[in-house]
């Protein structure tokens, strides 16, 4: 069947955000590019999960919705972006959707959630870039093609911080000179407060050549620091300029290289508002609060404004910086090195705090999860639960549990934080007991 062309009629859009059809026999089709309400011609292309991929071959009868992407990047295949065609309201009304049917999912039949909050273009402060030499000795620099391990170099973007587009020339004519990157690699570069701060992993070990390359690289670009590591291998400071930091909430942090930052400013202020407002009003003088996955400490500075915060992270570096920068502060902070996935809080750990943080990587908190659901409705669990969510799948599930301890669903914020593409993040507020009407 694979490589037969068909006409397909388009009835939604799937979760990666391509257009979903149906065979006569009920196989559904995922075809990249593709609207709701659109009849295309595509060509089968092989398998996906339960049903087939295709490639859109003609828009035969184009949806009033479509829209022309204003990066011409995207029309030649590049995977940073899924959504550029459709226009801008039932764009937004698809992000809300999969967090309303993902609570709906859970078992809360009518779930409050607000409009998204939304990132402007251009706002992109965090990207993992692929590297891969060219037979001519260039470096392509870009995201990899939709769908392939190709990667298409980055000659325009519609999402990048124009301060790390800027970068990448530069680091083209750096990288073609390094002879530590053979054949392939990748460049994770966050900009933090002081500019950007690089994190580049190649095929082959830096030499004498390389670091003095990279060390002129980082002066003539004003990065304050580049790191490296061969392969998997722990990353290495190649060059530092100026120390490497970023603040939140007024403390300043000194994040490891290549750590986790939320994508964009204005996403992490929107995150951080409904965190903030998904407490309590009022809190005991001698409440605390638990941040779980903490990372470097974006949400945990914000919540020690509010009451005493003890953050858990497994990650060594992430907590040790996390760790320093609440001593240098002396904030209202206890950092715990722990890996949440083994060794989750038990039911006696959280009942000692007023309010549970979550915010879990992408396959979600099932360890944790599993933990309250042993609890069950009757245990003395935290009165208040903010879960913040990047996988409306995981949100269905771990939702699901925290309903069954006895929470209610007060509010949900989604936040468009990866612009043009089907992902979504979400803060969602649970209470249970008398803290329901707090």
């Amino acid at each position: 069947m694979s490589g037969e062309g068909v006409e397909l009629a388009i009835v939604r859009l799937g979760a990666a955000g391509d257009g979903v059809a149906a065979l006569p026999d009920g196989t559904p089709v995922f075809v990249a590019g593709a609207l709701p309400g659109e009849r295309v011609r595509a060509r089968l292309a092989g398998r996906r999960g339960e049903g087939l991929a295709a490639r859109l071959e003609a828009v035969l009868a184009p949806s009033p919705e479509r829209v022309a992407p204003p990066c011409p990047l995207f029309r030649a295949g590049c995977g940073g972006c899924a959504l550029q065609h459709w226009a801008d309201a039932p764009y937004a009304a698809f992000k809300r959707a999969r967090v309303a049917e993902a609570l709906r999912r859970a078992g809360f039949a009518d779930p409050a959630v607000a409009e998204p909050a939304r990132t402007p273009p251009r706002s992109r402060r965090r990207a993992d870039l692929a590297l891969r030499r060219a037979a001519d000795g260039s470096v392509v620099v870009g995201f990899h093609a939709r769908a392939s391990a190709a990667v298409l170099d980055l000659a325009a973007c519609e999402i990048l911080d124009s301060r790390l587009f800027a970068l990448l020339d530069p680091l083209r004519a750096a990288l073609r000179g390094l002879a530590a990157l053979r054949r392939e690699g990748s460049a994770i570069v966050n900009l933090l407060d002081g500019g950007p701060d690089l994190l580049l992993r190649t095929d082959a070990p830096l030499g004498p050549a390389d670091r003095a390359a990279l060390a002129a690289f980082a002066q003539a670009q004003a990065i304050p620091r580049i790191a490296h590591a061969h392969g998997a291998a722990a990353p290495e400071t190649a060059a530092q300029l100026a120390p490497a930091t970023i603040r939140f909430a007024g403390v300043t942090v000194a994040p490891p290289p290549g750590a986790f930052l939320q994508a964009s400013r204005e996403g992490e202020a929107a995150i951080v508002a409904a965190v903030l407002a998904g407490l309590p009003e009022r809190l005991p003088p001698r409440a605390c609060i638990a941040d779980l996955y903490a990372g470097v400490g974006t949400l945990t500075f914000p919540l020690a404004t509010r009451a005493r915060t003890v953050a858990f992270e497994g990650a060594a570096e992430a907590e040790a910086a996390l760790a320093a920068a609440a001593r240098r502060a002396g904030a209202r902070v206890e950092s715990r090195r722990r890996d949440l996935a083994r060794q989750p809080l038990t039911p006696a750990e959280l009942a000692r705090f007023a309010v549970l943080v979550l915010d879990p990587p992408h396959a979600g908190a099932a360890a944790q999860m599993a933990q309250i659901a042993r609890a069950g409705s009757g245990a003395a669990l935290p009165p208040r639960v903010v879960y913040v969510s990047c996988n409306p799948a995981a949100l269905a599930r771990d939702a699901a549990v925290l309903r069954r301890a006895g929470y209610a669903l007060l509010s949900a914020t989604p936040v468009d934080q990866f612009l043009w593409s089907a992902e979504v993040e979400a803060v969602a507020v649970f209470a249970r007991g008398r803290d329901r009407r707090a």
